[in-house]
């Protein structure tokens, strides 16, 4: 699928269905394509029954993740169902200039965000951690409960992603040991961000490089976070895309930061891509240029 149409789809559905009839709208968003549930299957999952006594309740689910480490807790997360939308999920989308794609599910680079975290905890350990982008909190919430890290910030700049992170966050917070973990709202064009400047050894992202729009806020970003005066780094999973990835990557070297790009960074990730390019029915339109995360580690 050509990514600008894919940009497109996002900007045109939220601006169209703003001044249509409810009637209306229900049956446009009947229609729209949802991000289908396959993925890389590197963390156990499962939905957990529970009781849905109120409208809001049916349009939820709870998804159990086990995390595949010896003695390491389950995870419990809260996040919308499949065709949930509604017409008030467009006009916050459209009121903060935000995309809407932190509802639609669990993107498949989350997950191999947070089994590549998982699965190097040294790099973590003690340090002050913050995800961008992060949808229902999945990468933020193993780090939490894997990695000893000092803070966790999990971030996004949808407040209704950000509502259901904090009650992510509440759900598992036995699972965090001294860790501490918060939500925050956060937009990548914000002006005002005193106290974080400089403030995180680590920054994680998974799939925030899609909109070509957003690409110079994100990049500035990057450098107003991360430490400046000791050892810092981004750690971002990306598919290529089309030209995004390395449109973004332009504005991370005119803004002075560097970049390395890892293609094969885990033999787990990497067999499981072979499998799917090689034709897998969980996955029938996997595509390499559109599925497949890249690791790109980005200093200072």
């Amino acid at each position: 699928m050509d990514p600008t149409s894919s940009s497109l789809r996002w900007r045109i559905l939220r601006q169209a269905l703003i001044n249509r009839s409810d009637a209306q709208c229900e049956g446009e968003i009947k229609r729209v394509s949802r991000k289908a549930t396959q993925g890389f299957n590197l963390i156990p999952c499962r939905q957990v029954v529970v009781d849905s006594s109120s409208e809001e309740d049916s349009r939820e689910a709870c998804l159990c993740y086990t995390i595949p480490i010896p003695s390491s807790p389950n995870l419990y997360l809260t996040q919308r169902v499949d065709n949930c939308s509604d017409l008030n999920d467009f006009e916050i989308s459209n009121r903060h200039n935000i995309d809407n794609t932190g509802l639609v599910c669990q993107w498949p680079s989350e997950e191999v965000l947070a089994y590549f975290c998982m699965s190097h905890p040294d790099r973590f350990r003690g340090k002050r951690v913050i995800e961008l982008g992060s949808g229902y909190g999945l990468a933020g919430l193993v780090i939490a409960a894997t990695t000893e890290a000092s803070q966790v910030v999990i971030s996004d700049g949808n407040p209704q992603v950000v509502n259901y992170i904090k009650r992510n966050v509440e759900s598992n917070s036995m699972a965090f040991s001294d860790t501490s973990v918060k939500a925050m709202e956060l937009h990548w064009n914000q002006h005002e961000l005193s106290e974080l400047t400089n403030m995180f050894d680590i920054i994680v992202a998974s799939d925030c490089t899609f909109f070509k729009e957003f690409h110079k806020d994100l990049a500035s970003l990057i450098k107003v976070l991360l430490k400046a005066n000791e050892t810092s780094e981004a750690l971002f999973f990306s598919p290529k895309r089309g030209d995004s990835l390395d449109k973004f990557l332009k504005e991370i070297e005119d803004i002075g930061l560097h970049y390395v790009i890892t293609e094969n960074y885990d033999g787990q990730v990497w067999k499981r891509h072979e499998t799917l390019a090689k034709g897998d029915e969980s996955w029938p339109s996997y595509d390499k240029n559109h599925c497949y995360p890249l690791l790109i580690q980005i200093t200072n």
